[in-house]
């Protein structure tokens, strides 16, 4: 696929399923991860990846995570527990923080973010579906601590990768003037 095509076609795909992601791919979706902006090299970018029986320990750790889980519905505590399997593979981005004059806190999520656009676009160029999700178990402290994240590091957000498996999502045309302004300079 044409990387124009990529940029304009690409949709998040929520139903995935396997094969497992080949240890090639993963290299393809983290090496383009690496090509994000990163103003003064602060590399500030981490990516952890989830597989296998794994993800069920993931998924163990976003129920004992979520406060007063023993008090969940059976049904509830099945569908955390089932997160993780959402695909063959997870991929937790992590923003690694660090103080710099001049490069602010906002500025190293955002090159994170960037790296994820860029493991969504590889994914779609493979003609593999992923979709990034973000919600209560990216901010929760038990689970930074379980993937052994340091005080500094943020989730960015979970990477779902693997297999198309359903119909796509056709998304609205956009028109660009709705987005987009051109700025004239009031003359002095």
């Amino acid at each position: 696929m044409e990387a124009l095509q990529v940029l304009t076609e690409r949709v998040s795909v929520p139903q995935l399923t396997g094969p497992d992601i080949t240890r090639q791919q993963q290299e393809i979706l983290l090496r383009a991860a690496l090509r994000a902006p990163d103003h003064a090299w602060l590399r500030p970018s981490r990516y952890l990846l989830v597989e296998g029986d794994d993800r069920r320990l993931l998924g163990e750790c976003f129920l004992r995570a979520t406060p007063g889980w023993q008090e969940l519905s059976a049904e509830k505590q099945q569908r955390l527990l089932n997160m993780p399997l959402r695909a063959p593979l997870l991929i937790v981005a992590v923003s690694r923080i660090q103080e710099h004059p001049k490069v602010p806190r906002d500025e190293q999520l955002l090159s994170t973010g960037a790296g994820v656009q860029n493991i969504l676009n590889a994914a779609w160029a493979m003609g593999l579906g992923a979709i990034w999700r973000t919600g209560d178990m990216a901010t929760n402290p038990k689970v930074a601590e379980a993937l052994g994240l340091q005080a500094c590091d943020v989730i960015v957000g979970f990477v779902y990768v693997g297999h198309i498996n359903g119909s796509l999502k056709q998304p609205p045309e956009l028109p660009l003037d709705d987005f987009v302004t051109r700025w004239k300079p009031k003359s002095s």
